[in-house]
């Protein structure tokens, strides 16, 4: 090996991408002789390459070492260059290759990387004039030809790009056969790669498609799926996730059991807020992978994060499936040793993500802290921490740890430090994350969250037309990916208001439940609801749970029933079926739920607080179940609850803040509130207390002992030191409720008066919904629930009139026709019985017990070819005994009789 010691061998693997080689022969010129100062920053470029971060950071000590002393010279200070590059620490590039063109002014590789930094910096007609300086110097050096298509792609010069690569590829083909297989096969997907781009960026999507197809008879699967996956991210990072997603599924159908496509189509899903979907995508791949006898652990993982802010007891379940997997791995063709050490730090990594997620904290920062002490570089670790110090209102040791993630990844530190209220002092900064944030991705045409992070960056500079530019760009991107319907909101605001009338409560009367242990407080989102439960919390009587989803989960809880039992409606349509038995029943389960979360920290409480904004909508929900549930229903000034919304990265686009991304739409959604909460004040006339924001900012203790004393509870001073408590905060107010009281967001909107035009628009518009003609009304609750109940104590006379009355108002009730019709069969009326459970079958397909009852009930009537036709239900889906322990979000439905 020791004609590989001169610095020319040794960096014409870089030219080559042969990092692995490069690392092993950096290596042994060290060991031959520690005074070769060239190999050490060549060595830290071979690592930082393979993404070995501590060994690169060390090498790198070493080169600025000799840097110093002045020992090394122009070529190497280049290479030591190429490592502040790749670790994005540009400023510090620019200047070493500055200088090393001062001194060698013609240098091709520092013309290069010193484009690269402009081009970083958005210095964009500067980089293509030093690439292009530098193409003329050293045009055997593929990778200027690619970094020079890529300037003039972001230049919008597409046929420049175009020239540029068709360029690189002549020269590919000068020099291929001094080529390795390996590096020959990374310049082909790089500049295959580089060629879609240039197609999609100039919107040329026929010829991309027309010569991927060409490409599928040519190409091996890996290698075609390679391509298939990369243009449907840049479809996507286009905004046009359907094409991506339909991209994705032609190159399935063509290859059903490709894993990587597969692992794309479950991480698009994801982006797009589908979980069911994603969840099923990845018991494929696991599927999959297990018939081709590939490791699957890495999956697992996969689908744990996917569940982490969902369920995490069945991300759990993924994360200890990973891991038992990778305890029994061993080296093998598939993984290295260095992959299978990565897999264990990333289930390790990962149960403390499940540990926080279920607050427990210690347990979470043992394993975080365990990671941290053998990789201090695992950004995964650095990021994780920080954000649980930062719900536990321990900002400091939160910016220390976004400090360190800031020198390993700027933008990731930036972002992490400004949701700390840590802001870049320089404008230069700035400019910089926002040229990364409007660099395409999965996401699309920009990245919304770092763009609203740099918003509150330059309103905090009092910049307030920058800062609303970015917002605004932010929030048109993400609408993108929104399923948001005002209009179907706004109609199921009116169905609300229908079922929860006055004339509910004077026909159901609830005297059963009489408890008074919950507290809602409620409101638009961003309108003071964590403030006001916060200085709640303070009161020793009284457990602030956080926004909770009991109420929301109960009324999916509802919905699930009625596809249960086929009865074609659901809430809030079916809350006069609901019994006073089941109510009851209900009512008590949330009550142990509030009790168990409040049991750790005062196990006395005599109120729990659930702070979720958006039960506004179910106040009527509430007083059904809890007569005696206190509710405090947060106001603010609407222009100021707009602009706060705008503002904020909810990082949950495609759940129930869709209307926040459009400043109508936040203007609709503030109409829909006022209507919701005059409706409620006039069912509940004096049973819901209304608390002004900027009462509770400029008079807390006066506002304070106004909602005690609603509550019921005696005045204590403490709840005035709420930004003291220690407690957990996960919502978008996580910063806020550490900080005293303060005045800044008062009256905001006035720097943004010239912006809320479609603000007012939106809440002032006439409100219209669709009228209700399809809603029935039924005379009495529980008339299935009797029906059945009679049926198994074979009162069948009194069954048959209970299920009759309620299929005089649905006639179309799947489970009360089924229960009707084997009553008229132990009667011996099986004419009569057959249409009836014809119809429950036509209803509810899925249900394999209802099929098997009217197959035997054709038999039983002689009729057998009938009977042959009967299609008996599937179980839904069943991958393997595993998977199947993680809800696959189907249930399996059993005969409503055998259940009741």
């Amino acid at each position: 090996m020791t004609h590989l010691i001169t610095p020319t061998a040794l960096r014409h693997h870089v030219d080559l991408l042969q990092f692995d080689e490069l690392k092993a022969s950096a290596q042994y010129a060290l060991e031959l002789d520690d005074e070769q100062y060239f190999s050490w920053p060549l060595l830290a470029l071979a690592c930082a390459h393979l993404g070995e971060r501590e060994a690169a950071e060390s090498a790198c000590l070493e080169a600025e070492k000799y840097l110093k002393a002045g020992k090394l010279d122009t070529d190497a200070q280049v290479d030591l260059a190429g490592v502040y590059c790749l670790f994005l620490r540009v400023d510090d590039a620019i200047s070493l290759l500055e200088a090393a063109l001062l001194a060698e002014a013609e240098h091709g590789l520092a013309l290069a990387r010193l484009a690269w930094c402009k081009l970083f910096i958005n210095e964009r007609e500067q980089a293509r004039s030093l690439y292009e300086k530098s193409a003329s110097l050293n045009p055997e050096r593929l990778p200027i030809w690619s970094g020079l298509s890529r300037v003039c792609l972001e230049l919008k010069d597409d046929q420049a790009a175009q020239d540029s690569l068709d360029k690189g590829i002549a020269q590919f083909r000068a020099i291929f056969h001094e080529l390795s297989e390996q590096t020959a096969q990374q310049f082909t997907e790089q500049f295959r790669v580089l060629q879609l781009e240039i197609w999609v960026n100039s919107h040329n999507l026929a010829n991309a498609e027309e010569w991927l197809e060409q490409r599928k008879a040519s190409l091996e699967e890996k290698d075609w799926s390679k391509l298939a996956i990369h243009y449907s991210k840049l479809l996507a990072g286009q905004g046009l996730h359907d094409a991506a997603e339909e991209m994705l599924k032609r190159g399935l159908k063509h290859y059903p059991q490709n894993i990587e496509m597969m692992t794309s189509f479950a991480e698009l899903a994801h982006l797009l807020g589908r979980i069911p979907q994603t969840v099923k995508l990845y018991k494929r791949v696991i599927a999959c992978a297990n018939k081709q006898d590939l490791p699957t652990a890495h999956y697992w993982l996969q689908l744990s994060s996917t569940l982490l802010h969902t369920n995490s007891e069945w991300a759990r379940k993924a994360t200890e499936k990973a891991t038992r997997l990778i305890e029994y791995m061993q080296e093998s063709d598939d993984l290295s040793i260095h992959q299978i050490k990565l897999l264990e730090l990333q289930a390790k990594n990962a149960l403390a993500q499940v540990e926080s997620q279920e607050q427990h904290f210690d347990k979470a920062r043992a394993l975080f802290e365990s990671i941290l002490a053998e990789h201090a570089y695992y950004l995964p670790a650095l990021q994780g921490l920080g954000n649980m110090e930062m719900q536990q209102g321990n900002i400091e040791q939160a910016i220390s740890l976004f400090e360190r993630v800031k020198k390993i990844d700027p933008v990731k530190g930036h972002s992490s430090l400004i949701s700390a209220r840590q802001f870049p002092d320089d404008e230069v900064t700035l400019t910089r994350l926002e040229k990364l944030a409007r660099q395409s991705s999965m996401e699309g045409v920009v990245r919304s969250g770092l763009l609203l992070q740099l918003a509150s960056a330059w309103e905090k500079r009092k910049v307030y037309d920058k800062a609303f530019e970015l917002a605004f760009d932010a929030n048109e991107s993400s609408k993108n990916l929104l399923k948001y319907d005002p209009v179907e909101h706004r109609n199921k605001c009116a169905r609300v208001r229908y079922a929860f009338s006055k004339s509910l409560y004077e026909h159901r009367p609830n005297y059963n439940v009489t408890s008074s242990l919950p507290v809602f407080v409620l409101g638009m989102p961003r309108s003071g609801t964590t403030l006001v439960e916060q200085i709640l919390a303070g009161h020793s009587d009284i457990f602030g749970a956080g926004e909770l989803g009991v109420i929301p989960s109960r009324i999916q809880g509802l919905n699930r029933w009625e596809r249960h039992v086929g009865s074609g409606r659901q809430y809030p349509d079916c809350v006069d079926d609901l019994s006073l038995q089941v109510r009851e029943g209900i009512a008590n389960g949330i009550l142990d739920e509030l009790k168990e979360l409040a049991e750790d920290d005062k196990p006395n409480a005599r109120h729990v607080v659930d702070k979720l904004p958006h039960n506004f909508e179910n106040v009527g929900f509430i007083k059904f179940f809890f007569p005696n549930a206190k509710i405090i229903s947060v106001r603010r000034d609407p222009r100021d609850i707009a602009l706060s919304n705008y503002f904020t990265d909810y990082q949950a686009k495609h759940g129930g803040m869709g209307f926040a991304y459009d400043m109508m739409h936040i203007g609709e959604q503030l109409a829909d509130h006022n209507m919701m909460m005059h409706h409620w004040h006039n069912v509940f006339p004096g049973e819901i207390l209304e608390i002004n924001y900027e009462d509770v900012v400029s008079d807390t203790e006066g506002s304070a002992k106004k909602m005690l004393d609603y509550i019921g509870v005696d005045w204590e001073p403490e709840v005035l030191n709420f930004n003291e408590l220690d407690r957990t905060v996960k919502t978008a107010s996580v910063w806020q409720v550490r900080q005293p009281i303060y005045k800044t967001a008062m009256a905001k909107w006035k720097r943004y008066e010239a912006y809320l035009a479609p603000l007012i628009k939106g809440t002032n518009a006439k409100i219209k919904t669709t009228p209700i003609t399809d809603m029935i009304s039924l005379p009495e609750a529980g008339l299935l629930q009797a029906g059945v109940a009679f049926y198994k104590e074979k009162q069948l006379d009194k069954a048959e009139y209970e299920l009759k009355k309620l299929l005089h108002h649905i006639p179309e009730h799947a489970a009360a026709n089924a229960v009707l019709s084997l009553i008229y069969v132990q009667k011996g009326h099986l004419a009569d019985a057959t249409p009836l459970l014809e119809r429950s079958v036509s209803v509810c397909p899925w249900n394999q017990n209802w099929s098997q009852d009217l197959a035997q009930l054709y038999r039983l009537q002689g009729d057998l070819d009938k009977a042959k036709t009967v299609k008996l239900g599937k179980e839904m889906l069943e991958v393997e005994s595993e998977i199947t322990e993680l809800h696959d979000g189907f249930e399996q439905l059993t005969s409503l009789t055998n259940e009741l």
